[in-house]
Parts: structure tokens; C-alpha cells; sequence
């Protein structure tokens, strides 16, 4: 039976930000001309870690993979003749949501905007960034609190915006299971919840509970995955209810938006993503009861770099056909009824209870952040096992491998490429900025936000008047480190079970007689240099490692190559292995390799892994590394062979 109207399609959206706010700007306004129904901002790391394009750990990273927004005239460029009454903005930002929305708001107020009629959605998920993205500054509880500070100023002041994304995208990435992808994220909104309760009168805490919404990830096993948002949909639907007293079923309907799954992208045959793509996007709309309300989808070159505008259009395009040519959106649900899926959904939910449970029981979300990472790690790691034994078969990958070039490469390489001018003239305008503005205000403002999150008020009114004044994000970020110091999240990997991996004889045999002609126990140094806190690979290659026999070195992310080369050291390593996903190899290993000559190291072989073009790869090994691996490099197996070799005095001397 049909409906009795045409349902309205989601938003549409493409992720994009990249260079600058005016390259960006001019993205966006192109985008929307080609029928985009709503923006979704990629910021760079250095924004969303909290820092100026000019500080140290910034280096590289400017406009690698998002927009730099340092303060109010570049939030000004990015939204330039765009009205933001009119927009529906997404800003993929964590640690510095308070801050990015303080700079969206002055500008709706600049362009005359009613600010209460401004609708879109800031991320402000820091649990998620401690289990997989890396992009936190301050310690769990204080972001906490500064996540409701953002809920509880929105619901009176910005009614229409999201406060928060409860996102589970990134734990999928990390390689939860469906069962511990929806716990994890229930057991986040559970923890936002909370913490919001006390602080609003308890008539208005079910239109704040309504307010929130999720972010998730949809992968290539489709069936599961609808299975999985219509398991959300319940299952918030409990939450509200039982937990918190919810009873308007227009508060607690589960609001998500969407982007499909980017890990499963390849860069061996990266046609085939288009298939992928299109297929995991069926899993978030073919369900009316679990339909997203927004969808971004990605390009079907982001495992080989940044997408080309070409290239985002023809991942918007899949998303009209679906909307507009097909006749999705006349019917009532498709699955409702259906014993199969019934029977799925019920199992996922079983398993979800029992781990909410669990996290419950170990005093929620905040307090089992430990335990999280670590079956993420054990979770990803079998992931991983199961390619590499053929029981999960990835077309182009591990099986069905022979291929004809692909014609949609191009001269370009298949990527747009950012000029490394870009930051150069970046820090010139950041610079110009801050000669420009009243230095007075900006002291006053800046004491006046140490002063409210010391005193643990809600930080989001003087973040707004900070703004207004000229702060830049990197004083605003060095605020909230004065006050509430900085965190080194979990990696995950001293505390995850071994995952018994098959064929690990040989190498543990090659790691034990390599260490007994050096001496001691192999040593393996791994080490994120950079902002990237993207770390699933850093993480599976120290797991094999220790479970190959080696002595690990892994201190987690965010560190500079001064601080990489002093572990190694300090340590007395017999490898180096680098990981960098962000697109800043180049400079950041150069430094590296420098530094690893000055300190009379550079007879230590380095090793790379990261998103790194051919032509890259070259210019990395005419430093002197010795080893570079792309995400084709999927044998981990092989890898650990490469370490033996490379730490083996009578190879590196044959070689």
C-alpha cells in the first residue's frame, strides 16, 4: 500500500572543507547550486584540536583535511553570502564545539540572522574522540560538562540547533561490532543526559532530550546494518522512556544523520567504492521507521586523498537518484512484518542490552572509556585477521585482484592536491589578525572565559563575547587547557587480550633469534606524528607486534617529531614506525629524518604508513626511510617480517 503522500527526501550533504574559508566558501556556493540541501563543515586538525595555524604541532596540517577557522574573520569567509538563517549546518567538531558554534553564532548575528531560527548540528562527542579519533584536549569530565554547557545554552537561546551528535561513525571505523557500535553510543547520550538533568527544570527536560541526535556509520553488510538502526530506534526509545521519564513520543524519536562507511573504501580498484557507497546508503534509507534524516556520502577516491569537486558531485548525484527517481519515498516501511528482520534486530538489541549493562554496572560511559578502547582494539584486530585469512572477502583486495587501469585517475592522480602556500598564507592572515584587533578586549575576554570555566559556569556565553572581541581558537583551546589540563586518551593495546592470530609461529621464531643477535628483545617504537588522530592502523600494527614477541613502544598520538626522536632515544629503539593519515607526511617525516641525523640516530630504520601517494612514497625514501605502506598494504603479517629484517644487523648490512 502506498502512502498517502511522497515523504520529503533527507538532507543532502556532501563533507567538504579544505585550504582556506574562501576555497572553501566557494565549495559550499557551487555545492548548493548543484541542489546540496545542507552543509557539512570539515575542519582542519589543528581547529579541531585547538590550535593556531601558526603553533608547532600544527605544521603541515593546515587546510589538509578541513577548512582552518582561527577566529571570526574566517568564519566569516567560509559563510560569506551564504544566509545562516536560511542554512542547515553540520560542523564535524568535538573539543572546540563551543567555541566553532560561538563563531557560527556571531556571524548569524553579524548577517542580521534571528538567531532562533538557526538549525543545524555540532558533533560535541568527546567519548567518541577518546575510543577513536583522537581529537580531544581537555580530560573527560570537564568535556563533559562543556557538551551540556552547549545543550543547555541551545535549547533556550539556539532552540532549533542540535546541541550534539551522538556519534558512533568513528567506533564502527575503530572496528566496534553492531552490538557494541549501538552500546557504546547509547551509553554516551546516556552520560549527556545525566549530566544535563540537573541543570534545567524538569518540565523542559524532555524538549532537551528531544534535541539530541546521532551520528552513524553504515557498512557494506546492509542487511545488518538496517537491522542496526531500527535496533537504535528502539532502543532510544526505551531510554526515553524508562530511564528518563519521556513519555511525548516526539521527544525521544531517534534523529540521525549519516555518513557511510569510509574504511571499507580501497584504494586497490577504487571504482568499486561507487558500488559500496551506493549499497551501504540503502541501509539508512530504505527503512521508513529508520530512515536518516540527513546523508553525506563519500567519494569514491578518498582512500587514495582529497576529492576533486567532480567527484563530490557524483557521490550528491547518488544520493537525488535515490530521492527524486526512484519511488522510495511513497512507500510505508518496507521490513515491517518481516520475520528475518524482526528476528535480527532482536538479537542486536540483546547483545546491546548486555553491554549497556555491563558499561552501566562499571559506572557508565565516562568511567569504562579504558575498557572501550580496548575491545575496539581486540574488535578491530579480528576485523583485520578475517581479510587477511580470506574469510571476509574484499573485492580487489584480497581476492578477484586482476584489473585494468582505471580511466577515472586522470593527470591529477585521481585527488586534489592542497598547494603547501596554503599555509604559509594562512599564518600571514592569522598574523594580520592579530595586529589588527584591540588587544585590550581580547585580554579582558580571554579573562572573563578562564573566569566562567573556573568558576564552572557555562562557558558559552563568553565564548560568544570572545568572539566578538577577536580571540583566536588556539587562546580560546589554551584557556581550556589552563583550567582543566590536557588528556592523553588510551591506546588500547597494553590492555587488549590477544587475539590469537594464526601463523605467528614463523615470525615469533624470527623476532626471538633477531633479538638474541642484537642482544636484548627486539624493540619497536610506534609513533603518530601530527595532529592525526586517526590511530585503528598504529594500533593493529603495536598489537601484531606484541603478539609477534616484540617489545612495544606506543605512546599514542599527537606528537612531535622532537618528541618521537627523544622516546627513540630513550628507549634505545631498533625501529621506528611512523603512521600519518592526515595528507602531512611529507613535511612532518622530513623533520623527523632530520632530527633523527642531528641526534647520530639516522642508522635506526624508519618506517611509514599513512594515506601516501606513489610519487610521496618516493620522496619519503630519498629522506632514507626505509619501508612505506598504503592502506593496500593490508598482510600484516608481511609487515612484522619487514620489522625482523630491518632490525637484523646481517640483513641491513647485506642490504
Amino acid at each position: 500500500m502506498t502512502a498517502p503522500t511522497r515523504d520529503k527526501p533527507w538532507l543532502i550533504r556532501t563533507y567538504a572543507g579544505h585550504s582556506t574559508a574562501k576555497a572553501s566558501n566557494a565549495l559550499y556556493r557551487g555545492n548548493l547550486a548543484k541542489g546540496q540541501t545542507g552543509l557539512s563543515v570539515a575542519f582542519d586538525l589543528p581547529t579541531q584540536t585547538g590550535y593556531d595555524s601558526d603553533h608547532v604541532l600544527a605544521r603541515g596540517e593546515v587546510g589538509k583535511v578541513g577548512v582552518p577557522i582561527c577566529h571570526l574573520g574566517d568564519m566569516r569567509t567560509l559563510f560569506d553570502q551564504i544566509p545562516l538563517e536560511q542554512m542547515n549546518t553540520s560542523m564535524t567538531i568535538n573539543a572546540t564545539a563551543p567555541w566553532l558554534l560561538a563563531l557560527y553564532i556571531a556571524v548569524a548575528e553579524e548577517q542580521g540572522a534571528d538567531t532562533r531560527q538557526l538549525q543545524g548540528t555540532v558533533q560535541n562527542d568527546l567519548i567518541k574522540e577518546y575510543l577513536s579519533r583522537g581529537t580531544y584536549i581537555s580530560p573527560p569530565k570537564p568535556s563533559l560538562a562543556m557538551i551540556a554547557d552547549v545543550a543547555e545554552y541551545c535549547y533556550t537561546n539556539v532552540p532549533k540547533w542540535n546541541p550534539m551528535n551522538v556519534c558512533s561513525y568513528h567506533l564502527q571505523e575503530a572496528g566496534a561490532t553492531p552490538e557494541q557500535e549501538l552500546a557504546f553510543a547509547l551509553a554516551t547520550a546516556i552520560a549527556v543526559l545525566d549530566e544535563l538533568r540537573p541543570r534545567v527544570p524538569a518540565e523542559d527536560f524532555p524538549v532537551l532530550v528531544g534535541r539530541i541526535s546521532f551520528f552513524v556509520n553504515a557498512g557494506i553488510r546492509f542487511v545488518t546494518e538496517m537491522c542496526k538502526m531500527r535496533a537504535f530506534v528502539d532502543l532510544w526509545d526505551e531510554i526515553c522512556e524508562e530511564r528518563y521519564g519521556v513519555t511525548d513520543p516526539k521527544y525521544r524519536r531517534f534523529r540521525y544523520g549519516v555518513q557511510v562507511n569510509s574504511l571499507g573504501l580501497t584504494e586497490q580498484q577504487p571504482e568499486n567504492n561507487v558500488y559500496r557507497i551506493l549499497i551501504e546508503m540503502l541501509a539508512v534509507t530504505l527503512s521508513k521507521k529508520a530512515r536518516a534524516r540527513a546523508v553525506q556520502l563519500p567519494a569514491w577516491n578518498e582512500a587514495l586523498g582529497l576529492p576533486r569537486p567532480w567527484d563530490q558531485q557524483w557521490s550528491m548525484r547518488m544520493q537525488q537518484i535515490m530521492a527524486f527517481e526512484t519511488d522510495l519515498l511513497e512507500y510505508h516501511d518496507l521490513f515491517d512484518g518481516n520475520p528475518a528482520v524482526d528476528a535480527k534486530v532482536a538479537e542486536l538489541k540483546q547483545g546491546a542490552r548486555a553491554e549497556l549493562a555491563n558499561l552501566d554496572a562499571m559506572g557508565g560511559a565516562i568511567a569504562a572509556i579504558d575498557y572501550m578502547k580496548a575491545r575496539l582494539v581486540e574488535s578491530n584486530a579480528e576485523r583485520v585477521n578475517r581479510i587477511e585469512r580470506g574469510e571476509t572477502v574484499v573485492v580487489g583486495v584480497n581476492k578477484y585482484t586482476a584489473s585494468e587501469p582505471s580511466p577515472l585517475m586522470g593527470e591529477d592522480g585521481g585527488i586534489m592536491v592542497v598547494d603547501p602556500a596554503v599555509e604559509q598564507d594562512q599564518i600571514a592572515r592569522l598574523q594580520a589578525w592579530r595586529e589588527a584587533r584591540d588587544a585590550g578586549a581580547v585580554r579582558a575576554a580571554l579573562a572573563d572565559l578562564r573566569a566562567a570555566a573556573e568558576a564552572g559556569k557555562n562557558v558559552m556565553p563568553a565564548s560568544i563575547a570572545a568572539a566578538k572581541a577577536g580571540v583566536t581558537t588556539g587562546e580560546w583551546a589554551g584557556v581550556m587547557r589552563a583550567v582543566h589540563g590536557e588528556y592523553r586518551g588510551p591506546t588500547g593495546v597494553s590492555k587488549a587480550m590477544s587475539n590469537k592470530t594464526e601463523g605467528l609461529e614463523d615470525i615469533r621464531a624470527a623476532v626471538d633469534a633477531v633479538s638474541d643477535s642484537l642482544g636484548r628483545r627486539l624493540k619497536f617504537l610506534v609513533g603518530k606524528p601530527g595532529l592525526d588522530g586517526h590511530s585503528n592502523g598504529a594500533e593493529q600494527i603495536a598489537f601484531r607486534a606484541r603478539d609477534c614477541g616484540m617489545e612495544i613502544s606506543y605512546e599514542g598520538i599527537r606528537l612531535t617529531p622532537e618528541e618521537i626522536v627523544a622516546s627513540a632515544k630513550a628507549e634505545d629503539a631498533h625501529v621506528i614506525g611512523l603512521s600519518i593519515l592526515s595528507g602531512s607526511h611529507v613535511p612532518l617525516i622530513a623533520e623527523v629524518m632530520q632530527r633523527l641525523r642531528e641526534a647520530g640516530m639516522d642508522h635506526v630504520p624508519v618506517m611509514v604508513g599513512g594515506i601516501i601517494p606513489d610519487e610521496d612514497a618516493e620522496k619519503l625514501k630519498s629522506f632514507g626511510v626505509a619501508r612505506v605502506y598504503t592502506p593496500k598494504d593490508f598482510e600484516l603479517n608481511r609487515i612484522m617480517m619487514d620489522i625482523v629484517t630491518l632490525a637484523d644487523p646481517g640483513q641491513i648490512a647485506a642490504e
